[in-house]
Protein backbone atom coordinates (compact mmCIF):
# COMPACT_ATOMS: atom_id res chain seq x y z
CA UNK A 1 0.00 0.00 0.00
CA UNK A 2 1.14 3.43 -0.80
CA UNK A 3 1.52 6.09 1.57
CA UNK A 4 -1.01 8.68 1.39
CA UNK A 5 0.29 12.15 -0.76
CA UNK A 6 -0.89 14.02 1.84
CA UNK A 7 1.54 14.07 5.26
CA UNK A 8 -0.58 14.16 8.41
CA UNK A 9 1.52 16.38 10.06
CA UNK A 10 1.41 19.18 7.77
CA UNK A 11 -2.15 18.36 6.19
CA UNK A 12 -4.30 16.76 8.74
CA UNK A 13 -7.35 17.77 7.32
CA UNK A 14 -6.84 16.56 3.80
CA UNK A 15 -4.97 13.39 5.20
CA UNK A 16 -8.36 12.38 7.12
CA UNK A 17 -10.55 13.01 3.73
CA UNK A 18 -7.82 10.92 2.03
CA UNK A 19 -8.62 7.74 4.54
CA UNK A 20 -12.27 8.32 3.96
CA UNK A 21 -12.35 8.52 0.29
CA UNK A 22 -10.11 5.12 -0.04
CA UNK A 23 -12.79 3.63 2.43
CA UNK A 24 -15.53 4.28 -0.04
CA UNK A 25 -13.41 3.37 -3.02
CA UNK A 26 -12.77 0.32 -1.30
CA UNK A 27 -16.46 -0.41 -1.11
CA UNK A 28 -17.63 0.82 -4.83
CA UNK A 29 -19.48 -2.20 -6.43
CA UNK A 30 -17.72 -2.66 -9.49
CA UNK A 31 -14.63 -3.45 -7.74
CA UNK A 32 -16.12 -6.15 -5.57
CA UNK A 33 -18.80 -7.75 -7.50
CA UNK A 34 -17.65 -10.40 -10.41
CA UNK A 35 -15.87 -13.03 -8.05
CA UNK A 36 -19.45 -13.29 -6.80
CA UNK A 37 -21.48 -13.61 -10.00
CA UNK A 38 -23.91 -16.92 -10.29
CA UNK A 39 -23.06 -19.16 -13.38
CA UNK A 40 -25.84 -18.57 -16.34
CA UNK A 41 -29.04 -20.75 -15.76
CA UNK A 42 -30.50 -22.46 -18.08
CA UNK A 43 -33.64 -19.72 -18.92
CA UNK A 44 -34.05 -16.40 -17.70
CA UNK A 45 -31.95 -14.07 -15.56
CA UNK A 46 -34.06 -11.11 -13.58
CA UNK A 47 -31.85 -8.78 -11.92
CA UNK A 48 -33.54 -6.54 -9.16
CA UNK A 49 -32.54 -4.53 -5.71
CA UNK A 50 -32.48 -1.86 -3.89
CA UNK A 51 -30.36 0.75 -2.16
CA UNK A 52 -28.28 3.33 -2.15
CA UNK A 53 -25.45 1.65 -3.99
CA UNK A 54 -28.11 0.09 -6.26
CA UNK A 55 -27.50 1.96 -9.35
CA UNK A 56 -23.57 1.06 -9.13
CA UNK A 57 -24.40 -2.50 -8.52
CA UNK A 58 -26.78 -2.09 -11.57
CA UNK A 59 -23.66 -0.85 -14.11
CA UNK A 60 -21.84 -3.24 -12.27
CA UNK A 61 -23.34 -6.69 -13.24
CA UNK A 62 -24.08 -4.86 -16.64
CA UNK A 63 -20.35 -4.41 -17.45
CA UNK A 64 -19.76 -8.23 -16.70
CA UNK A 65 -22.36 -10.13 -17.34
CA UNK A 66 -21.70 -11.60 -21.03
CA UNK A 67 -23.14 -9.63 -23.85
CA UNK A 68 -24.19 -12.53 -25.86
CA UNK A 69 -26.47 -13.57 -22.72
CA UNK A 70 -30.04 -11.95 -21.86
CA UNK A 71 -30.33 -10.29 -18.60
CA UNK A 72 -33.04 -7.43 -17.88
CA UNK A 73 -34.51 -6.23 -14.22
CA UNK A 74 -35.43 -3.27 -12.51
CA UNK A 75 -33.36 -1.75 -9.50
CA UNK A 76 -34.36 0.84 -7.15
CA UNK A 77 -32.09 3.96 -5.66
CA UNK A 78 -32.28 7.05 -3.99
CA UNK A 79 -33.05 9.92 -5.50
CA UNK A 80 -29.30 11.49 -7.46
CA UNK A 81 -27.86 8.34 -6.59
CA UNK A 82 -27.67 6.72 -9.82
CA UNK A 83 -24.01 7.23 -11.15
CA UNK A 84 -23.22 8.75 -15.00
CA UNK A 85 -23.55 5.70 -17.11
CA UNK A 86 -20.10 4.95 -19.25
CA UNK A 87 -20.62 5.71 -22.82
CA UNK A 88 -19.84 2.35 -24.12
CA UNK A 89 -21.93 0.77 -21.55
CA UNK A 90 -25.81 -0.23 -22.77
CA UNK A 91 -28.45 -0.68 -20.07
CA UNK A 92 -29.81 -4.11 -19.61
CA UNK A 93 -31.46 -3.28 -16.24
CA UNK A 94 -33.52 0.10 -15.58
CA UNK A 95 -32.48 1.79 -12.56
CA UNK A 96 -35.39 4.08 -11.13
CA UNK A 97 -35.54 6.69 -8.27
CA UNK A 98 -37.21 7.42 -4.63
CA UNK A 99 -37.14 8.68 -1.37
CA UNK A 100 -34.72 8.22 1.71
CA UNK A 101 -35.00 8.13 4.52
CA UNK A 102 -38.93 8.33 4.18
CA UNK A 103 -40.43 6.27 1.40
CA UNK A 104 -42.91 7.93 -1.18
CA UNK A 105 -44.99 6.69 -4.17
CA UNK A 106 -41.76 6.10 -6.63
CA UNK A 107 -40.50 3.79 -4.01
CA UNK A 108 -43.86 1.96 -3.61
CA UNK A 109 -43.96 1.70 -7.24
CA UNK A 110 -40.87 0.16 -8.00
CA UNK A 111 -41.79 -2.66 -5.42
CA UNK A 112 -45.22 -3.20 -7.28
CA UNK A 113 -43.30 -3.71 -10.51
CA UNK A 114 -40.51 -5.72 -8.91
CA UNK A 115 -43.33 -8.09 -7.50
CA UNK A 116 -44.95 -8.51 -10.92
CA UNK A 117 -41.24 -9.17 -12.68
CA UNK A 118 -40.50 -12.18 -10.73
CA UNK A 119 -43.69 -13.86 -10.51
CA UNK A 120 -44.30 -16.73 -12.73
CA UNK A 121 -40.86 -18.07 -13.27
CA UNK A 122 -39.45 -21.69 -12.46
CA UNK A 123 -36.64 -23.81 -11.34
CA UNK A 124 -34.36 -22.55 -14.44
CA UNK A 125 -34.84 -19.22 -13.89
CA UNK A 126 -32.08 -17.01 -11.88
CA UNK A 127 -33.41 -13.72 -9.80
CA UNK A 128 -30.23 -12.19 -9.04
CA UNK A 129 -30.23 -9.17 -6.20
CA UNK A 130 -28.43 -6.73 -5.79
CA UNK A 131 -29.03 -5.24 -1.85
CA UNK A 132 -27.42 -2.18 0.04
CA UNK A 133 -28.65 -0.06 2.72
CA UNK A 134 -31.37 2.22 2.65
CA UNK A 135 -33.17 -0.24 0.38
CA UNK A 136 -36.02 -0.41 3.35
CA UNK A 137 -37.32 2.97 2.58
CA UNK A 138 -36.31 2.78 -1.13
CA UNK A 139 -38.75 -0.54 -1.54
CA UNK A 140 -41.87 0.45 -0.02
CA UNK A 141 -45.08 -1.67 -0.34
CA UNK A 142 -47.20 -1.19 2.84
CA UNK A 143 -49.02 -4.27 4.69
CA UNK A 144 -52.39 -4.65 4.48
CA UNK A 145 -54.51 -2.09 6.03
CA UNK A 146 -51.60 0.37 5.89
CA UNK A 147 -51.56 3.26 3.08
CA UNK A 148 -48.26 5.09 2.32
CA UNK A 149 -49.18 8.19 4.51
CA UNK A 150 -49.25 5.43 7.25
CA UNK A 151 -45.71 3.70 6.57
CA UNK A 152 -43.82 7.22 6.24
CA UNK A 153 -45.48 8.67 9.23
CA UNK A 154 -44.50 5.47 11.41
CA UNK A 155 -41.19 5.77 9.45
CA UNK A 156 -40.57 8.98 10.52
CA UNK A 157 -41.30 8.13 13.82
CA UNK A 158 -38.36 5.40 14.01
CA UNK A 159 -35.65 7.51 12.76
CA UNK A 160 -36.63 10.26 15.38
CA UNK A 161 -37.23 7.78 18.17
CA UNK A 162 -33.82 6.82 18.51
CA UNK A 163 -34.06 3.03 17.78
CA UNK A 164 -31.30 1.39 16.09
CA UNK A 165 -31.19 -0.28 13.05
CA UNK A 166 -32.45 -3.56 14.20
CA UNK A 167 -35.54 -2.37 16.23
CA UNK A 168 -36.24 -0.21 12.74
CA UNK A 169 -36.17 -2.99 10.05
CA UNK A 170 -38.11 -5.34 12.39
CA UNK A 171 -40.97 -3.00 12.23
CA UNK A 172 -41.05 -2.13 8.81
CA UNK A 173 -40.62 -6.21 7.68
CA UNK A 174 -43.44 -6.40 9.95
CA UNK A 175 -45.68 -3.40 7.87
CA UNK A 176 -44.52 -4.70 4.91
CA UNK A 177 -45.41 -7.43 1.56
CA UNK A 178 -42.05 -7.25 0.09
CA UNK A 179 -39.39 -7.23 3.14
CA UNK A 180 -38.16 -9.90 5.60
CA UNK A 181 -37.97 -12.12 3.12
CA UNK A 182 -41.24 -11.91 1.23
CA UNK A 183 -39.56 -10.82 -1.99
CA UNK A 184 -37.62 -14.25 -2.22
CA UNK A 185 -40.74 -16.04 -1.58
CA UNK A 186 -42.33 -14.31 -4.77
CA UNK A 187 -39.47 -15.97 -6.63
CA UNK A 188 -39.86 -19.23 -5.99
CA UNK A 189 -39.12 -21.56 -7.41
CA UNK A 190 -36.67 -19.47 -9.64
CA UNK A 191 -33.42 -19.71 -7.81
CA UNK A 192 -32.22 -16.66 -6.07
CA UNK A 193 -28.55 -15.38 -5.54
CA UNK A 194 -28.36 -11.93 -3.37
CA UNK A 195 -25.56 -9.88 -3.46
CA UNK A 196 -25.38 -7.55 -0.65
CA UNK A 197 -23.28 -3.95 0.31
CA UNK A 198 -23.39 -4.49 4.27
CA UNK A 199 -24.35 -1.23 6.40
CA UNK A 200 -25.37 -3.03 9.46
CA UNK A 201 -23.33 -3.74 12.34
CA UNK A 202 -22.36 -7.17 12.14
CA UNK A 203 -23.17 -7.57 8.68
CA UNK A 204 -26.41 -9.29 9.29
CA UNK A 205 -27.84 -9.86 5.80
CA UNK A 206 -31.48 -10.18 7.23
CA UNK A 207 -30.94 -6.49 8.50
CA UNK A 208 -29.38 -4.86 5.38
CA UNK A 209 -32.84 -3.62 3.87
CA UNK A 210 -34.69 -5.23 5.77
CA UNK A 211 -33.62 -8.30 4.55
CA UNK A 212 -36.05 -8.69 1.46
CA UNK A 213 -34.55 -12.29 0.21
CA UNK A 214 -33.65 -13.61 3.56
CA UNK A 215 -35.37 -15.66 6.19
CA UNK A 216 -36.70 -13.33 9.30
CA UNK A 217 -36.36 -15.03 12.74
CA UNK A 218 -37.55 -11.25 14.74
CA UNK A 219 -41.54 -12.13 15.20
CA UNK A 220 -44.82 -9.49 15.24
CA UNK A 221 -44.07 -9.83 19.07
CA UNK A 222 -40.45 -8.51 18.25
CA UNK A 223 -42.35 -5.51 16.40
CA UNK A 224 -44.90 -5.15 19.14
CA UNK A 225 -42.70 -4.64 21.74
CA UNK A 226 -40.85 -2.27 19.69
CA UNK A 227 -43.65 -0.06 18.85
CA UNK A 228 -45.17 0.29 22.23
CA UNK A 229 -41.26 0.74 23.43
CA UNK A 230 -40.97 3.74 21.74
CA UNK A 231 -44.89 4.84 21.59
CA UNK A 232 -45.32 4.56 17.98
CA UNK A 233 -49.21 4.04 17.03
CA UNK A 234 -50.50 2.04 14.04
CA UNK A 235 -53.89 1.88 12.96
CA UNK A 236 -55.96 -0.71 14.71
CA UNK A 237 -56.44 -2.94 11.68
CA UNK A 238 -52.77 -3.54 11.63
CA UNK A 239 -52.13 -4.31 15.74
CA UNK A 240 -54.83 -6.54 15.35
CA UNK A 241 -52.91 -8.42 12.68
CA UNK A 242 -49.59 -8.08 14.18
CA UNK A 243 -50.96 -9.35 17.51
CA UNK A 244 -52.70 -12.39 15.81
CA UNK A 245 -49.18 -12.91 13.84
CA UNK A 246 -51.05 -12.70 10.08
CA UNK A 247 -48.13 -10.04 9.41
CA UNK A 248 -45.88 -12.79 10.43
CA UNK A 249 -42.42 -13.02 8.05
CA UNK A 250 -41.27 -16.02 6.47
CA UNK A 251 -38.75 -18.27 8.65
CA UNK A 252 -35.45 -19.85 8.41
CA UNK A 253 -35.95 -23.24 6.93
CA UNK A 254 -39.23 -22.34 5.16
CA UNK A 255 -38.82 -24.44 1.39
CA UNK A 256 -39.05 -20.81 -0.18
CA UNK A 257 -35.49 -19.89 0.38
CA UNK A 258 -33.78 -23.99 -0.67
CA UNK A 259 -30.62 -23.03 -3.04
CA UNK A 260 -30.65 -19.70 -2.39
CA UNK A 261 -27.16 -18.23 -1.84
CA UNK A 262 -26.25 -14.72 -0.27
CA UNK A 263 -22.80 -12.95 -0.38
CA UNK A 264 -21.65 -9.96 1.70
CA UNK A 265 -19.78 -8.01 -1.63
CA UNK A 266 -18.48 -5.33 0.52
CA UNK A 267 -18.21 -4.64 4.05
CA UNK A 268 -17.63 -1.75 6.58
CA UNK A 269 -14.75 -3.98 8.10
CA UNK A 270 -12.87 -3.71 4.91
CA UNK A 271 -13.01 -0.27 4.15
CA UNK A 272 -11.70 0.23 7.79
CA UNK A 273 -8.89 -1.89 7.08
CA UNK A 274 -7.80 -0.04 4.05
CA UNK A 275 -7.74 3.07 5.66
CA UNK A 276 -5.82 1.70 8.38
CA UNK A 277 -2.84 0.16 5.77
CA UNK A 278 -2.83 4.27 4.04
CA UNK A 279 -2.05 5.22 7.71
CA UNK A 280 0.13 2.58 8.34
CA UNK A 281 2.26 3.56 5.21
CA UNK A 282 2.24 7.17 5.84
CA UNK A 283 4.12 6.25 9.15
CA UNK A 284 1.55 6.12 11.52
CA UNK A 285 0.51 3.71 14.17
CA UNK A 286 -3.24 2.17 12.83
CA UNK A 287 -6.11 0.73 15.24
CA UNK A 288 -9.62 -0.15 14.69
CA UNK A 289 -12.14 0.01 17.53
CA UNK A 290 -14.64 -1.52 15.71
CA UNK A 291 -16.88 -1.11 12.93
CA UNK A 292 -20.10 -2.18 14.96
CA UNK A 293 -20.53 0.80 17.27
CA UNK A 294 -23.64 1.63 17.99
CA UNK A 295 -25.63 4.15 20.01
CA UNK A 296 -26.55 7.97 20.79
CA UNK A 297 -24.00 10.16 18.02
CA UNK A 298 -22.86 12.81 20.40
CA UNK A 299 -22.55 9.98 23.32
CA UNK A 300 -20.34 7.90 20.83
CA UNK A 301 -18.49 10.67 20.38
CA UNK A 302 -18.04 11.73 24.03
CA UNK A 303 -16.60 7.99 24.68
CA UNK A 304 -14.09 8.54 21.29
CA UNK A 305 -12.84 12.44 22.79
CA UNK A 306 -11.99 10.20 26.00
CA UNK A 307 -9.88 7.99 23.94
CA UNK A 308 -8.00 10.46 22.15
CA UNK A 309 -7.66 12.22 24.90
CA UNK A 310 -5.66 9.86 26.74
CA UNK A 311 -3.26 9.12 24.08
CA UNK A 312 -2.41 12.61 23.15
CA UNK A 313 -1.15 12.91 26.71
CA UNK A 314 0.37 9.83 26.77
CA UNK A 315 -1.94 7.41 29.10
CA UNK A 316 -3.73 5.93 26.38
CA UNK A 317 -3.68 2.23 25.42
CA UNK A 318 -2.62 3.30 21.98
CA UNK A 319 0.66 4.70 20.82
CA UNK A 320 0.88 8.44 18.71
CA UNK A 321 1.33 9.51 16.52
CA UNK A 322 -2.29 7.40 15.15
CA UNK A 323 -5.13 7.33 13.86
CA UNK A 324 -8.17 5.76 15.17
CA UNK A 325 -10.71 4.05 13.18
CA UNK A 326 -14.53 3.01 13.97
CA UNK A 327 -17.65 1.91 11.51
CA UNK A 328 -20.98 1.15 12.64
CA UNK A 329 -24.47 3.07 12.71
CA UNK A 330 -24.91 5.34 15.43
CA UNK A 331 -28.40 6.89 15.96
CA UNK A 332 -30.02 10.46 17.31
CA UNK A 333 -32.92 11.27 18.98
CA UNK A 334 -34.56 14.45 17.64
CA UNK A 335 -35.13 16.12 20.95
CA UNK A 336 -38.85 18.54 20.44
CA UNK A 337 -37.79 22.20 19.39
CA UNK A 338 -37.71 24.73 22.77
CA UNK A 339 -39.93 27.91 21.88
CA UNK A 340 -38.54 30.06 19.01
CA UNK A 341 -35.79 27.95 18.40
CA UNK A 342 -35.02 27.80 14.66
CA UNK A 343 -35.34 23.58 13.11
CA UNK A 344 -31.56 21.89 13.38
CA UNK A 345 -30.24 20.42 10.48
CA UNK A 346 -27.65 17.80 10.54
CA UNK A 347 -27.11 13.94 10.70
CA UNK A 348 -25.51 11.32 12.84
CA UNK A 349 -22.14 11.58 11.56
CA UNK A 350 -22.37 15.69 12.33
CA UNK A 351 -23.96 14.99 15.58
CA UNK A 352 -21.38 12.42 16.55
CA UNK A 353 -18.54 15.90 15.76
CA UNK A 354 -20.77 18.06 18.13
CA UNK A 355 -20.30 15.26 21.01
CA UNK A 356 -16.70 15.26 20.01
CA UNK A 357 -16.14 18.87 19.93
CA UNK A 358 -17.89 19.32 23.15
CA UNK A 359 -15.59 16.52 25.11
CA UNK A 360 -12.13 17.17 23.29
CA UNK A 361 -12.28 21.01 24.78
CA UNK A 362 -9.90 22.23 22.11
CA UNK A 363 -7.63 19.07 22.61
CA UNK A 364 -3.97 20.08 21.06
CA UNK A 365 -3.01 17.61 18.57
CA UNK A 366 -6.48 15.67 17.85
CA UNK A 367 -8.06 16.14 14.33
CA UNK A 368 -11.31 13.91 13.52
CA UNK A 369 -13.67 13.15 10.39
CA UNK A 370 -17.03 11.73 10.79
CA UNK A 371 -18.94 11.23 7.16
CA UNK A 372 -20.92 9.02 6.10
CA UNK A 373 -19.94 6.37 3.51
CA UNK A 374 -23.24 7.13 1.04
CA UNK A 375 -22.20 10.96 1.14
CA UNK A 376 -25.13 11.90 2.47
CA UNK A 377 -25.58 12.77 6.64
CA UNK A 378 -29.56 12.08 7.09
CA UNK A 379 -31.14 14.53 4.59
CA UNK A 380 -28.31 16.92 4.07
CA UNK A 381 -26.19 17.89 1.02
CA UNK A 382 -23.24 16.85 3.23
CA UNK A 383 -21.32 13.29 4.25
CA UNK A 384 -20.45 14.81 7.76
CA UNK A 385 -17.96 17.05 9.25
CA UNK A 386 -14.36 17.88 10.67
CA UNK A 387 -13.34 18.70 13.87
CA UNK A 388 -9.96 20.42 14.78
CA UNK A 389 -7.65 21.12 17.39
CA UNK A 390 -9.37 25.41 17.07
CA UNK A 391 -13.52 23.82 16.54
CA UNK A 392 -14.89 25.22 19.75
CA UNK A 393 -12.74 28.77 19.11
CA UNK A 394 -13.43 29.27 15.95
CA UNK A 395 -17.54 28.97 16.78
CA UNK A 396 -17.01 31.03 19.65
CA UNK A 397 -15.56 34.24 17.62
CA UNK A 398 -18.69 33.63 15.56
CA UNK A 399 -20.73 33.78 17.94
CA UNK A 400 -22.31 29.88 18.02
CA UNK A 401 -22.67 28.05 20.81
CA UNK A 402 -22.36 24.59 21.04
CA UNK A 403 -25.08 23.84 23.42
CA UNK A 404 -27.75 25.44 21.53
CA UNK A 405 -26.75 23.49 18.57
CA UNK A 406 -26.98 20.48 20.18
CA UNK A 407 -30.36 20.84 21.55
CA UNK A 408 -31.76 22.03 18.64
CA UNK A 409 -29.77 18.60 16.42
CA UNK A 410 -28.07 21.26 14.21
CA UNK A 411 -24.84 20.23 13.27
CA UNK A 412 -24.80 21.45 9.67
CA UNK A 413 -25.25 25.25 11.18
CA UNK A 414 -22.68 25.03 13.46
CA UNK A 415 -19.93 23.41 11.06
CA UNK A 416 -20.83 25.06 7.88
CA UNK A 417 -19.95 28.55 9.02
CA UNK A 418 -16.80 27.11 9.80
CA UNK A 419 -15.93 25.68 6.62
CA UNK A 420 -15.85 22.24 8.12
CA UNK A 421 -18.53 20.50 6.66
CA UNK A 422 -16.98 16.95 3.98
CA UNK A 423 -19.08 17.54 1.18
CA UNK A 424 -18.27 14.53 -1.85
CA UNK A 425 -21.85 14.01 -3.21
CA UNK A 426 -23.20 10.77 -4.03
CA UNK A 427 -20.25 7.90 -3.64
CA UNK A 428 -22.34 5.40 -4.87
CA UNK A 429 -21.79 2.90 -2.17
CA UNK A 430 -22.95 2.64 1.35
CA UNK A 431 -21.28 0.67 3.78
CA UNK A 432 -22.19 3.20 6.92
CA UNK A 433 -20.40 5.42 9.32
CA UNK A 434 -16.65 6.11 8.71
CA UNK A 435 -14.83 7.69 12.02
CA UNK A 436 -11.23 8.82 11.89
CA UNK A 437 -9.20 10.32 14.65
CA UNK A 438 -5.67 11.47 13.66
CA UNK A 439 -3.53 12.05 17.10
CA UNK A 440 -0.20 13.68 16.40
Amino acid sequence: MMPSAFDPAAHPKEFLRHLFDVAVKRALPLANTAAFLPKLPKGRTIVIGAGKAGGAMAHAVEALWPQDAPVQGLVVTRYHHTPPRPADLPQRIEIVEAAHPVPDAAGLQAAERMLAMVRGLNENDLVLCLISGGGSALLTLPANGLTLKDKQRINQALLDSGANISEMNCVRKHLSRIKGGRLAAACSPARVVTLAISDVPGDDVSIIASGPTVPDATTCADALAILKRYGIEVPAAVLAQLESGALETPKPGDAAFAGHEIHLIATPQQSLHAAADVARASGLNAYILSDEMEGESREVGKVHAALARAVANGRGAFEKPCVILSGGETTVTVKPLKAGALKGRGGRAGEFCMGLALALQGQAGVYALAADTDGIDGVEDNAGAFVMPDTLAKASALGLKLDDHLDRNDAYGYFAAMNDLVVTGPTHTNVNDFRALLVL
